[in-house]
């Protein structure tokens, strides 16, 4: 089994329209060995800068209109436990796109839970254009973010080497193309032709994609994740699909319109992994959810589960 979940933003001077799915189909990870960075000084190219300055000038006006907000919420983002459980159901059961498709859902059904088994190996790679001092950037905050998740899930989540990860995370600009398509080919040697499509295409308004790759034996037993984010990002919208990504490469891999504070949300009101998308992470690796358990079953577990987050009856 395998969902991609890839990040999108539309924006224009008056408003920002944030896009985002995931699709499942069939297909099981190999293990994988990395291609040795070159040290060698890269001059952008022209691609490259304009898209720097696309980005760069996104970021401003996200921020200008009052979003990618950092405050992880507050008096003015309050949730009840409800909410909570109902934000849960919504990115943790559900799908945006059918099976094996980009074709959105239509009838609604839910999924059943999906989370890793196995301890979660993280390790990050650089294309050859991305500078040193943003590659150390960027791994600082992989790193802080991989031991953050891990405390929030209890599940064991640490760095590895690149030839004994099961978590890569990708930082690759537009010069770096064919270095990514290679180096996915020896992550994912079988991955089917629509998604190596899907990547190899990747437009402007897609700003990260992670892609995760379930257990032969159980379709719902997470085994590897690989997220790609743009280098040509600014800081702010690279630790943003730091956090997104890496969130929704264990397991929560909807959004959902109603999820706030959240950046399990199309909206980019937060940037940054909040307290509310800690609890549903919280609750996701909570040993009374069990891989594989459907939505029914689960659901007078989810409300106990919010009820002890929040305080709430």
């Amino acid at each position: 089994m395998r969902w991609v979940k890839q990040r999108k933003t539309i924006a224009t001077l008056s408003a920002l329209v944030a896009l985002a799915g995931c699709m499942p189909t069939s297909e099981t990870a190999a293990p994988s060995r990395a291609i040795a960075p070159q040290p060698a000084i890269h001059t952008p190219s022209d691609s490259t800068l304009a898209l720097a300055r696309y980005y760069g000038n996104l970021q401003a006006d996200l921020l200008t209109q009052g979003l990618l907000r950092t405050d992880g919420g507050g008096v003015d983002t309050p949730y009840s436990a409800r909410q909570l459980a109902q934000n849960y159901e919504t990115i943790a059961f559900y799908d945006e796109y059918e099976s094996g498709s980009w074709k959105r859902r239509q009838d609604g059904a839910p999924s059943k839970l999906r989370r890793w088994s196995v301890p979660v190996k993280v390790a990050v790679e650089f294309g050859n254009s991305v500078p040193v001092e943003q590659r150390q950037l960027d791994g600082t905050n992989v790193r802080l973010f991989a031991e953050r998740l891990g405390r929030v899930t209890n599940h064991p989540i640490r760095m590895a080497p690149q030839d004994s990860a099961n978590f890569n995370v990708l930082f690759m600009g537009y010069d770096d193309h064919g270095q990514m398509m290679q180096r996915l080919r020896q992550i994912v040697p079988q991955m089917d032709p629509g998604s190596f499509r899907v990547i190899e295409t990747m437009p402007r308004s897609t700003h990260c994609l992670m892609l995760s790759y379930s257990a032969k034996h159980n379709a719902h037993d997470i085994r590897r994740s690989i997220v790609v984010i743009r280098a040509e990002h600014p800081d702010i919208l690279r630790k943003s699909c730091v956090h997104e990504e890496m969130a929704q490469g264990l397991g929560l891999i909807n959004d959902s319109l109603e999820a706030r504070p959240s950046i399990f949300n199309d909206n980019d009101e937060f940037a940054f992994l909040t307290t509310h998308d800690e609890q549903l992470l919280r609750m996701h690796y909570d040993p009374r959810l069990r891989i594989g358990m459907g939505l029914e079953e689960a659901r007078p577990i989810i409300a106990q589960l919010a009820r002890e987050a929040t305080g709430g009856s």
